[in-house]
């Protein structure tokens, strides 16, 4: 891999112009892997083929079928990951650093899949709250709708996590339906090609959904437009300089930032020495220093804990250090720690260090000196080609200041707090009092996470109400979830993974929030027939239809929006009020005592039992013989609206309001919008039915039986 590094950009494969370009190396040996450059790549076509093409491709899919998609995806890089993994190795990843980046991003396509196909319609519209009834007789509705944004996602991604930093933004922009331009960070671009033409080379990516381009930006953002947007992880200087071109200043381009951060951890007062949660801080800590060389914007570099315990602490790392820590190359056997990405990337880490100890701290785990590795070839010794730093803890004393010999006459009075050295270095400062605590993560201007390792729920509420505010995510870790944690620096593709103040103010992740943030929120308005017909889910006033035919005899391919059934009266009687509570145990006395009853503000006297209500509203729209409904799941939004008393009579009117085909099924969820009147047409309850329906008659059982037969 010597040669230049290709770009895909408007459906092919483009080798840059020139024989120019940086030189990217083997982070353990300093050999020449490739070069990249974007010289000659036309960046304003690129954009232009994403809101054409990849626009074009992407609307003609439903949320679910782009789901599928994903999942398909993640599929076809398992297969693969073995020499994603290889390859990894020359940036200095171990086989757990590339389990966190490659599985990692492979475990978000499959999440997105997941989430797509469960939580969202089978449309290109997503609701966002309920209905607003803006006149009084139902005729002029209104609600919010989300719809795709018309533009480009352009994913600017760190080096650190070249495969996961980038799939986790391309998965819920392409559940959103938005296409992506990704550019990789140059020291490993070589790993962001050889995914990218993994997934290009499956066909499963719709044309001018995904494009990359290697190298330099420059003329990239000129070219950005309304409708575009920018996802940038990477440090929080050059994200301050991105924020403020023209293209993002007059708030056309939707701009969102990942940065660095100081994190911190806070080891609560109750988690002393030999307590479960004193050993999962250490472990935690350890992992958090030494994974991906502690290249992560995620890891740990403040370690509070209370003054007492600062030795103990730094003595259970050391000790913990001493016996798993083998640095060397990671082709090598048995090294757990590789080297940092790039020769510049150590220096770079090594002078922040120098800035710390100017402001007073003393490194107590460690020391700067080139260490010795285990070479590729097995042997001991020094590297100073490769990247290699040991793993270094400096202690700071209370609120930061230096507990070394003392700062020098230039030195950063907060340095500890604003500091970041982007490798394995971590500083360790005591507390007093959970104040304290949570003053100090404060001090570090907004975090991406902070974990709080106690087992008080006292002490994690200070720590909670004190520095929430300061945090995108807060880890609590004691004895009942050391086990199963996924850790401080793992974010999920659940959460939102993101910080306010320097961690950038973004939100990435957050499960469905993520695939929102591609699309645009608008609040419609217009009648219950118009807004059936933009949003698909059929709003309570719009036409309906009963044709003779009972909806429970109709399979998905025949069912329709709108189809309705409408049930006779049925009268209550008091001894079926007194059936129903012998029957089921519920003896509560608005159903039983007429004098307590009518002493109760919202009853008249005794009632019907609301679950009676709705029991027999299934007694009298359901069709019992087998047809196309294969269940009922679940009943949601029930409200009981008007009390029923004896010798009243109920109805019920069911009309199909959403109609959602799974896509790896021979069968679908389909909403019913259930109300049941009185004989006075007073709204009783209301509430959705929700059912699994074949898509065609006998489908599901063909598929069950061809399943079995495999």
């Amino acid at each position: 891999m010597t040669a230049i590094l290709p770009s895909f950009v408007r459906g092919e494969w483009v080798t840059p112009a020139g024989d120019g370009g940086v030189d990217v190396r083997d982070a353990s040996t300093g050999e020449v892997i490739t070069r990249v450059s974007s010289e000659g790549i036309d960046l304003g076509a690129a954009l232009d083929y994403a809101r054409t093409v990849g626009q074009a491709s992407l609307g003609e899919l439903t949320f679910p079928q782009r789901a599928m998609l994903l999942k398909q995806m993640g599929q076809v890089l398992t297969e693969r990951k073995a020499e994603l993994y290889e390859l990894s190795k020359r940036a200095g990843s171990t086989v757990r650093d590339s389990g966190a980046d490659i599985d990692g991003g492979i475990g978000v396509l499959f999440t997105y899949s997941g989430k797509g196909r469960r939580e969202m319609p089978a449309s290109q519209v997503y609701l966002d709250g309920p209905v607003e009834v803006l006149a009084r007789d139902g005729s002029f509705l209104g609600r919010h709708v989300y719809t795709r944004l018309p533009g480009v996602a352009v994913q600017i991604n760190a080096f650190n996590f070249p495969m996961w930093g980038a799939l986790e933004k391309f998965a819920p922009a392409f559940l959103a339906g938005v296409p992506s331009v990704i550019k990789p960070a140059t020291p490993t671009a070589y790993i962001a090609e050889a995914w990218v033409r993994i997934l290009l080379d499956s066909g499963l990516v719709p044309d001018g959904t995904l494009q990359l381009i290697n190298g330099s930006i420059p003329t990239l953002f000129d070219n950005l437009r309304l409708g575009d947007l920018v996802a940038f992880t990477g440090s929080a200087s050059t994200a301050d300089r991105l924020r403020t071109h023209p293209s993002v200043q007059n708030k056309t381009v939707r701009f969102t930032s990942e940065t660095d951060s100081i994190n911190a951890s806070v080891l609560g007062p109750d988690a002393v020495p030999g307590t479960p949660e004193f050993g999962a801080y250490v472990s935690q800590w350890f992992v958090e220093i030494s994974a991906k060389a502690g290249q992560k914007c995620t890891a740990i570099r403040r370690a509070i804990v209370p003054s007492g315990v600062v030795d103990d602490v730094v003595a259970a790392l050391r000790a913990k250090i001493d016996q798993r820590i083998v640095l060397g190359d990671p082709h090598a056997e048995g090294v757990t720690m590789g080297p940092l990405v790039s020769v510049e990337q150590r220096d770079d880490v090594l002078a922040q260090v120098s800035r710390l100890v100017e402001a007073g701290g003393e490194i107590v785990i460690g020391d700067v000196a080139t260490p010795s590795v285990v070479k590729r070839d097995g042997t001991i010794g020094l590297a100073p080609e490769g990247a290699f730093i040991a793993p270094l803890v400096l202690r700071f004393g209370g609120s930061g200041a230096g507990s070394g010999a003392g700062a020098g006459a230039g030195a950063e009075p907060d340095a500890v707090h604003s500091v970041e050295a982007f490798g394995p270095v971590s500083s360790v400062i005591g507390y007093s009092s959970a104040a304290e605590a949570a003053s100090l993560v404060a001090r570090g201007g907004g975090s991406l996470v902070t974990s709080v390792v106690t087992h008080d729920p006292a002490f994690a509420a200070d720590l909670l109400t004190g520095s929430a505010a300061y945090n995108g995510r807060l880890l609590f870790l004691d004895r009942d979830d050391a086990k199963t944690s996924t850790g401080h620096g793992a974010p999920v593709p659940h959460l939102v993974h993101g910080g306010p103040g320097r961690a950038g103010g973004g939100e990435e992740l957050g499960g469905i929030r993520a695939v929102l943030h591609h699309m645009q929120r608008t609040a419609i308005q217009g009648s219950p027939d118009i807004l059936t017909a933009l949003t698909g889910v059929w709003h309570a006033g719009a036409a309906a239809v009963n044709d003779g035919v009972h909806p429970f005899r109709k399979s998905l391919a025949e069912l329709r929006i709108g189809d309705q059934f409408a049930s006779p009266l049925r009268a209550v009687s008091l001894d079926d009020i007194e059936t129903f509570a012998h029957f089921t145990g519920d003896t509560f006395y608005a159903h039983m005592n007429e004098e307590d009853a009518a002493a109760n503000p919202f009853f008249p006297g005794r009632v019907a039992h609301g679950y009676l209500l709705v029991s027999w509203a299934a007694g009298l729209f359901v069709d019992p013989d087998p047809g196309p409904v294969l269940a009922n799941y679940g009943l949601e939004n029930l409200r009981f609206i008007t009390p029923v008393s004896p010798d009243d009579s109920i109805r019920v009117t069911l009309t199909a309001k959403q109609i959602s085909p799974r896509e790896t099924d021979e069968y679908g969820e389909v909403r019913w919008d259930a109300v049941i009147h009185n004989q006075n047409d007073e709204i009783v309850a209301q509430y959705d039915v929700l059912t699994l329906v074949e898509k065609r008659v006998g489908a599901a059982k063909e598929a069950a039986k061809a399943e079995l037969g495999a």
